[in-house]
C-alpha cells in the first residue's frame, strides 16, 4: 500500500498538484494530522483535497474503518482523486466530490455531518474557518496545517472563531523525521446558519484577516 500511495503521491506532483520536495516528507506531514485528531474520526473530509494530502494517507494507512470526503472544486484534481482512490481499493468509503466548500457546507448531506475535517493549503484562517465549521457536528474536530512560525492569536483570533462556533484553538507540533505545525480547533456548538455566505463571498470578504 506504501509503496503504490508514493507513487500516486509522485504523480499528483508531476500534474502540479503538489508542491516541491520529496514525497516521503509530503507523507510525513500527512501522518503529523492523526497525532492532531486523536481520536479515529467515523467520518472525516479533506478540505481542497486537491493532491490527495493529508486525505489520501489518512483513507489509506492511519484510519482504514474511517468513512471519507475529498472535497475540492476542480474538476482535474477530482479526476486525479477518483483515481487515486479507485487504485488504493479505497472506492467503497471514500466519497470525491467537486463542489465549492460554499455549496457542500449548505447541503443536508454534509451540513454538520463529520467528526473531522482536515485542510493542508486550502486558504487563511478566516476562509478555512467558514468554509469547514458548517461541515463539522458539535464536538468535531478542525486540523489545519500552519507555517512553522505562526503566532496562533494573530493568526486564528479567539473571537473570529467563537463566531463560527469553535473553542479556543491550540497549537500542535508533530511529525516523525520533519517538524509538522497545525492548529486544531474543536467544533464547539453548530455553526450559525448564516455561514457559510455565497460563493466567493469567504475569500472576498474575510470575517477577520490574519498575518500571512
Amino acid at each position: 500500500m506504501t509503496d503504490e500511495l508514493l507513487g500516486l503521491l509522485e504523480e499528483s506532483r508531476q500534474r502540479g498538484f503538489l508542491g516541491p520536495g520529496p514525497v516521503e516528507v509530503h507523507l510525513d506531514h500527512a501522518r503529523a494530522f492523526v497525532v492532531a485528531a486523536e481520536v479515529p474520526p467515523t467520518r472525516a473530509l479533506d478540505l481542497g483535497a486537491g493532491g490527495g494530502l493529508p486525505g489520501l494517507v489518512l483513507a489509506a494507512i492511519a484510519w482504514p474503518d474511517a468513512r471519507w470526503t475529498f472535497l475540492d472544486a476542480m474538476a482535474k484534481r477530482t479526476a486525479f482523486l477518483r483515481e487515486a482512490v479507485d487504485r488504493l481499493g479505497l472506492a467503497d468509503r471514500v466519497e470525491v466530490l467537486t463542489e465549492r466548500a460554499e455549496v457542500a457546507g449548505r447541503d443536508a448531506e454534509h451540513r454538520g455531518g463529520y467528526d473531522l475535517v482536515v485542510a493542508r493549503s486550502f486558504g487563511p484562517p478566516a476562509v478555512v474557518l467558514e468554509c469547514a465549521a458548517p461541515l463539522l457536528r458539535p464536538g468535531g474536530r478542525l486540523v489545519v496545517s500552519e507555517p512553522p512560525d505562526a503566532v496562533l492569536a494573530e493568526r486564528w483570533p479567539p473571537e473570529g472563531v467563537r463566531a463560527f462556533g469553535g473553542a479556543a484553538p491550540r497549537a500542535v507540533t508533530a511529525g516523525h523525521r520533519h517538524e509538522v505545525h497545525l492548529v486544531v480547533i474543536d467544533q464547539h456548538e453548530a455553526c450559525p446558519d448564516r455561514y457559510p455566505r455565497r460563493v466567493g463571498v469567504p475569500t472576498k470578504r474575510p470575517l477577520f484577516t490574519s498575518p500571512t
